[in-house]
């Protein structure tokens, strides 16, 4: 398997070493029974009460309602021993053929133990399912722990400066998805 590395924006620093790429995930904890479903309304509110904690700090307001009530079809979680380790918010526009993930957050103790890998391709297989023909995601700049998973995971990325408004640079990633006979479909 061939790895490019986008490093032109010298966003990564040197290039990750491609036996490393493919230990990325690895953790000594044993590996836990996981299960990827849909969220619930219950999954929901417990996020909200720990979202904070899972990110180190105020990030409630990123897990809006919307996320869940209005494009919460694709909304999913892995569940450990009864509770969400891990959550996704995504979701598919209509009249689009770009699967978008807006915010994914991993339980601290539940890290490097692949959540966040079966979390993007359920929402992947979600995607192809639905005809789309790519995937998006965006973060700030200096993400760099965001910037290696999408990249050990395959996605491209670019430096967008004013994505976010003036002088607010965002780092957006993309995914190229097979076509479908659904995708040729929405393409025509």
């Amino acid at each position: 398997m061939q790895i490019d590395l986008l490093t032109d924006e010298g966003l990564l620093g040197p290039p990750l070493d491609p036996e490393a790429l493919a230990n990325f995930g690895a953790c000594d904890m044993p590996m836990q029974q996981l299960t990827t479903r849909s969220m619930t309304k219950a999954d929901y509110d417990f996020i909200v009460r720990v979202i904070d904690k899972w990110w180190g700090g105020p990030s409630t307001a990123l897990a809006h309602p919307i996320f869940f009530h209005e494009f919460g079809r694709e909304a999913m979680v892995v569940e450990a021993e009864g509770r969400p380790v891990g959550f996704l918010f995504g979701f598919l526009p209509n009249e689009s053929s770009v699967g978008y993930i807006h915010l994914v957050g991993i339980d601290p103790d539940y890290r490097r133990q692949h959540v966040g890998s079966m979390l993007y391709g359920a929402f992947e297989q979600a995607c192809t399912k639905a005809g789309c023909l790519s995937m998006k995601a965006i973060t700030t700049l200096g993400n760099q722990g965001s910037m290696r998973f999408h990249e050990a995971l395959g996605w491209s990325f670019e430096q967008v400066d004013d994505y976010a408004g003036p002088g607010r640079t965002r780092v957006v990633f993309t995914k190229m998805l097979p076509k479908t006979s659904a995708a040729a479909d929405m393409s025509d």
